[in-house]
């Protein structure tokens, strides 16, 4: 069993073990363009180098804003191998943002993805001090600090690489700021090589296995879980050029692995549900039925003779094109960031996809329990990986079934940057971190995860709600881009949402509203009313939303209602929503 003791560690074993096979692919035209393990090792080598250069060494910050590339991945693994910490941002980060988390971690160098993002960095090298110099990834090579520049003279001048030891900082990922100015996550080798190692003991990964990269690497999960972890098993990532691509690109890469947040998930459940309904009758039916029939199988229930006839009948006819959609040959499904819904696990566990969902956060590298095979229940996060151990902490929310889950193990992070208060708020005495999550455990030690406490508010009548997982829920209607659920210290919950668009046009044509019109049209309120009276199964009775207010802008990064990982930022929504949100209760 692979144990690594430094991200240097497991890329040079993994490159060598896996030289001749393919690692990275990238569309090109109408094709893949594959590079090997051992031509990646050359880049990542040269690359040292040319940081050397740069007089960039150990306990330096190298910044980067750039989406998933080869070049990202080549840039993580040159810094680990100078000893250097490696700060990944988002390129759909605002100037400012860059701008504060650069100054905050005190990096040295920074790296663009584009032109147009070297140009605002390149202004930002003036304004900060410890920042030298900017980096271009797509700069001409006769640019002295562009990315072919420097391989050019890490190639004339190489550099052996250091080896940073288990506690030593491999960087900082910067959380999303749902509450506020982001926080730098500092995480050593030991933190993410621990969930690394861990993921050898519950998964076999092999040089067969490939996946299509769309997670952010500049978020913990994809990057753990994704990148080191499948370069770790010597499997093969794909990188996804745009999402709206994506189910095109499924085809075409044949992934076995789809690592995923659940928003994607209900788009593939919400669109299979459409067309099931839209050809109705005995195919429908059907369709329901054998969802349900292997749900029961998936959970240890016998199934019978007719049973059985109808999923199979239900898998030639429905499932096998599903799975045709998405290459043919994808076996796992990988849910994680925030919860699944239990439908929806179900239903991708019938299409003969086995979903495993996990639980963590950039604070715990960021996995902390998970499903694996063997060892599976639809509907939980799963058990604590080897290291870690999870406590409910009741005390804090008088719930004599829920508490706080509290972490410990050799994942939890070292700390946030220069956020001593904060860490005092989270950091234990005896080693073990608070997450801000509801959960409990059950008898056989599977974690569920039931809100988050900061999120929680209190009804006027004294009753607690939740209201990300009934968000969730709410958006599992194909016409529901997005939602917010609103109550605290009112007689009752009202609701903002956001139709989807790509819905709602047939439909508005159908109905004869004018497109402009969907915000105020009471068509729409009923519309959506029967939409969220169907979709709103765990919903207690107090908790469905008795005023519904539409909106058409839509929630997104630019606009500052989502985070970089389409987390809500509530706080942002009710500065532009609010007055709208309060005049339903008048």
């Amino acid at each position: 069993m692979a144990q690594f003791d430094s991200l240097v560690d497991l890329f040079e074993k993994s490159c060598e073990k896996y030289a001749g096979n393919q690692l990275f692919g990238v569309k090109k035209g109408d094709g893949w363009e594959w590079i090997t393990y051992g031509e990646f090792k050359s880049l990542v080598d040269r690359f040292r180098g040319g940081l050397a250069s740069l007089g960039v060494g150990a306990g330096d910050r190298v910044g980067i804003v750039a989406n998933n590339r080869i070049e990202w991945a080549v840039a993580a693994y040159a810094t680990y191998g100078r000893g250097a910490q490696f700060v990944p941002m988002y390129e759909a980060q605002k100037d400012s943002e860059w701008a504060f988390i650069l100054e905050d971690c005190g990096a040295k160098v920074v790296i663009g993805a584009t032109d147009d993002i070297l140009a605002k960095l390149r202004k930002i090298v003036d304004d900060i001090d410890t920042l030298e110099t900017a980096i271009g990834l797509e700069a001409p090579a006769d640019d002295e600090t562009s990315y072919q520049a420097l391989l050019a003279k890490g190639e004339a001048a190489p550099v052996d690489a250091e080896h940073p030891g288990w506690d030593d900082l491999a960087g900082f990922i910067y959380t999303s700021g749902t509450t506020g100015a982001p926080k730098g996550v500092k995480l050593s080798h030991g933190n993410i090589c621990s969930n690394v190692n861990a993921i050898h003991e519950v998964f076999t990964f092999t040089t067969d296995d490939r996946s299509l990269s769309f997670l952010p690497w500049a978020h913990s999960f994809g990057q753990t879980v994704e990148l080191h972890g499948l370069l770790s098993m010597g499997s093969s990532l794909a990188i996804n050029d745009e999402i709206p691509n994506l189910v095109g690109n499924l085809a075409e890469v044949k992934p076995t692995i789809l690592f995923a947040v659940p928003r994607i998930f209900n788009r593939i459940y919400d669109g299979v549900n459409k067309q099931m309904a839209e050809r109705g009758g005995m195919v429908e039916s059907l369709f329901h039925q054998a969802v349900g029939i292997a749900a029961r199988k998936g959970a240890g229930e016998s199934v019978g003779f007719f049973e059985g006839m109808k999923l199979s009948l239900a898998d030639s006819l429905i499932f096998s094109k599903v799975r045709a959609r998405f290459g043919g040959r994808l076996k796992y499904a990988i849910s994680g960031s925030a919860a699944l819904n239990r439908d929806v696990a179900k239903f991708i566990d019938a299409l003969g996809i086995e979903v495993y969902e996990g639980y963590g956060l950039t604070e715990t590298s960021p996995i902390a329990t998970a499903n694996y095979p063997g060892n599976r229940k639809i509907g939980s996060v799963g058990k604590a990986i080897n290291g870690v151990r999870i406590v409910i902490d009741k005390e804090v929310t008088g719930d004599p079934e829920n508490g706080e889950i509290l972490v410990y193990g050799p994942n939890v992070m070292q700390g946030y940057h220069n956020r001593e208060d904060e860490n005092a708020k989270v950091l234990m005495d005896d080693g073990g971190f608070r997450t801000g999550d509801m959960g409990r455990v059950d008898s056989e030690g599977y974690v569920y995860i039931t809100g988050r406490i900061k999120e929680q508010y209190k009804l006027e009548n004294g009753k607690y709600v939740v209201p990300s997982p009934l968000e969730e829920e709410v958006k599992l209607s194909r016409f529901v881009g997005n939602a917010m659920l609103y109550g605290m210290n009112k007689p009752y919950n009202v609701i903002l949402i956001v139709p989807d668009p790509v819905a709602m046009g047939p439909w508005c044509k159908d109905n004869g509203v004018a497109e402009a019109d969907i915000a105020s049209s009471d068509k729409v309120i009923e519309l959506l009313k029967s939409e969220i009276e169907a979709n709103s199964k765990s919903f207690k009775r107090y908790e469905l939303p008795k005023k519904i207010l539409v909106s058409t802008e839509e929630f997104t990064t630019d606009n500052g209602m989502l985070t970089p990982t389409l987390k809500l930022k509530r706080r942002n929504v009710l500065k532009v929503h609010g007055d709208a949100i309060e005049a339903l209760y008048k």
